[in-house]
């Protein structure tokens, strides 16, 4: 999470922030959404987005027991 913060407060935030409160809304949550978890890649994931990530994992796991 703080690497998210100081990400988001060095890169993306508007340096004359916000002008009303939707628009701030509408920042945060395109970035969360859109660039930080679709294309920006994590250190934790071995170099790649979290969406690629989780997509790798559930085509790379079993399902533990199968439902009907």
């Amino acid at each position: 999470m703080e690497r998210f913060f100081k990400s988001f407060k060095n890169e993306w935030m508007p340096l004359i922030g916000c002008r009303v409160s939707f628009e701030a809304k509408l920042l945060v949550s395109n970035l969360i959404t859109d660039d930080y978890s679709r294309v920006r890649p994590h250190q934790h994931n071995v170099g790649l987005s979290p969406s690629v990530a989780e997509k790798k994992y559930r085509h790379d796991h079993k399902p533990v027991a199968n439902i009907t």
